[in-house]
């Protein structure tokens, strides 16, 4: 008995840590409206809330938007699902700015799905996310995650790690942007969208 309480006391204290460590998630969209949130250009025409998704569309000039949180977040874990719509989906997501996005669809460069992998301007794809084709749902909904921890991220697809990256000059804090992208006649829909900070 004696031997085994120090290891009871171990599994305790191990649990307690577990429970220490994990993230409370809170949804940054609430299903109604776009309260939160904010567009550029300013003017919206892209973005509205359906069914409970937030829906993007291009005009027919093929603008292109961004949708911004309007909060700023450090370190966090962000998850969302989205499903793919008309035409030739190139989207993503940003991370605290403009520079460092996660592809969702079509490269407008490389012509070929590079969902997951990080896009850095002036650098194209750095390093692009394994596996994706086997895991990416055609005409169904999708789930990601972000880990961003200092100016290194992982994403997971549909449960599925398939990259990290470790950047170069992400800015320590910012906002996080769903993008439409200019150019292509394109949707995409948004759904669950959660962020816990670390």
């Amino acid at each position: 008995m004696k031997k085994l309480l120090p290891f009871l006391f171990l599994i305790c204290l191990i649990s307690t840590q577990g429970i220490a460590q994990e993230v409370k998630m809170k949804s940054i969209f609430n299903g109604k409206n776009l309260k939160g949130w904010e567009v550029t250009p300013e003017e919206n025409i892209w973005w509205e809330v359906k069914d409970g998704k937030i829906h993007t569309e291009n005009d027919p000039t093929n603008t292109g938007s961004t949708l911004w949180t309007k909060k700023e977040y450090g370190d966090f874990i962000l998850e969302l699902d989205f499903l793919m719509g008309k035409g030739t989906v190139d989207s993503g997501v940003f991370l605290r700015s403009d520079k460092d996005q996660i592809q969702i669809g079509i490269s407008g460069s490389l012509k070929r799905d590079m969902t997951g992998s990080p896009y850095i301007p002036g650098k194209s794809y750095p390093k692009e996310a394994s596996g994706v084709q086997d895991l990416l749902k055609k005409n169904d909904w999708n789930s990601m995650k972000i880990k961003a921890v200092g100016q290194s991220y992982t994403v997971w697809l549909n449960g599925k790690e398939v990259v990290t990256y470790q950047s170069e000059n992400m800015p320590e804090k910012g906002p996080i942007g769903l993008q439409l992208h200019p150019g292509n006649d394109m949707s995409i829909d948004f759904r669950d969208i959660k962020i816990g900070k670390l």
